[in-house]
């Protein structure tokens, strides 16, 4: 926040800079401020640590616990990371408003924009209570990043989402990805943040289905052309695949050595995890998944049109072992550099199709089918907190 210099004390301190973070940065609306937010713990499947060295024992419920420091250090990083996203996307969406197609999407994206805001309130919370003042400080970082500045830790949250087209497929499938990091680490061997992700889970639901419900209404009308739609798919889907972090990780080796970040089907998977390949692994189960979403989005398109499909999981990667390399994004197949450049254009939007996309948007009044239905989603925002424990961070 320009101009200001003060350092947090409590927990209240921070709360009074998130109040002048969405002033800063446009969102204060009448709904956001009337909305409670709170620090929400939900129930973890077992108390005891499910994975890893540790395996067994009963999981910490502070950091005097943990072993060692740079355990601590691993768990905080993962903490910030996830933190710094939620924030990142409210500032990524807030001026889609003016632009909603109906009043149940602009009611739908204030819910996210709330929740979104709600998740990183739980991160900062986390790191005010139990990491001292270096908590302090990265809680009052996490306000003071900006995705506008392009100062957000992950790329994929300095993007630029001006359009309702890039909101749905933001939702359906970057915030999938938070699904799976959210699962993840609701096996933590850290009671305090595998509690935490219960009801940040239960939120994230809604997200999704808001993004795929859209997508889906999008293809139902007919009106955006099917090339097009295919562009926002390879783009957003082929960022999520980043989000997962690089192959023969290290981190995650040892996130999941310390038992503090498992894998996304953890519980159900009785295999020796392959410690060299975690961030490919729940990669692929990720893939899998969005298969299957676009597969059914696809199913709703009008008779004759070309089918959509998932990107190839090599495709316009930015880390790991595909980064650099070029590969057709239906077929996986390898390029050449200079054939892929000249059909990179027809795979991904340029600026010629975003302003196609605007303009159909601006001027096609059925663009999008409307949403049948569905309650209002602020009348059924507090649905997943009535039985929530409320912790008061002082």
């Amino acid at each position: 926040m320009p101009g200001k210099v003060m350092k947090i004390g409590t927990f209240s301190d921070w709360v009074g800079l998130f109040k002048a973070w969405r002033e800063e940065i446009g969102v204060n609306g009448d709904d956001i401020c009337n909305f409670r937010f709170d620090t929400l713990f939900g129930a973890i499947e077992t108390e005891e640590i499910s994975f890893g060295y540790y395996k067994g024992r009963p999981k910490w419920e502070n950091l005097k616990q943990m072993p060692t420091q740079n355990m601590r250090d691993a768990l905080m990083n993962l903490i910030v990371y996830q933190g710094d996203t939620e924030f990142a996307s409210v500032e990524q969406q807030r001026f889609l408003f003016e632009t909603a197609p109906t009043d149940w999407d602009r009611s739908a994206l204030t819910r996210v924009m709330i929740e979104e805001m709600r998740h990183g309130w739980q991160m900062c919370a986390l790191l005010i209570e139990h990491f001292g003042n270096t908590g302090k400080v990265e809680a009052q970082k996490m306000l003071e990043r900006k995705a506008y500045e392009n100062k957000r830790l992950l790329g994929s949250f300095n993007e630029k989402i001006d359009n309702w087209l890039d909101f749905f497929a933001y939702t359906d499938f970057v915030d999938r990805d938070g699904k799976f990091q959210l699962q993840m680490l609701k096996y933590s061997a850290f009671a305090p943040l595998g509690r935490s992700m219960s009801y940040m889970l239960r939120e994230e639901a809604f997200h999704m289905g808001t993004g795929n419900t859209g997508l889906a209404r999008i293809t139902e009308a007919g009106i955006v052309p099917d090339w097009l739609m295919q562009k926002y798919l390879n783009k957003w889907i082929s960022s999520a695949y980043d989000l997962f972090g690089t192959d023969n990780s290290s981190s995650a080796h040892w996130a999941y050595v310390w038992g503090i970040k498992g894998r996304y089907d953890e519980l159900k998977n009785h295999t020796d995890p392959d410690m060299d390949n975690l961030n490919d692994y729940n990669r692929q189960l990720y893939r899998d998944e969005c298969v299957q979403l676009v597969k059914r989005i696809s199913a709703g398109q009008k008779p004759g049109s070309e089918e959509l499909y998932c990107p190839d999981i090599k495709f316009n990667r930015n880390i790991g072992r595909w980064k650099g390399q070029f590969f057709h994004p239906h077929t996986g197949e390898q390029l050449e550099e200079k054939e892929y450049r000249q059909q990179l254009d027809s795979w991904l939007p340029t600026a010629e199709d975003k302003k196609l996309l605007l303009d159909i948007i601006g001027s096609e009044k059925n663009w999008i089918a409307p949403r049948t239905g569905a309650k209002d989603p602020l009348l059924t925002i507090g649905e997943v907190r009535k039985n929530a424990i409320n912790a008061t961070v002082q």
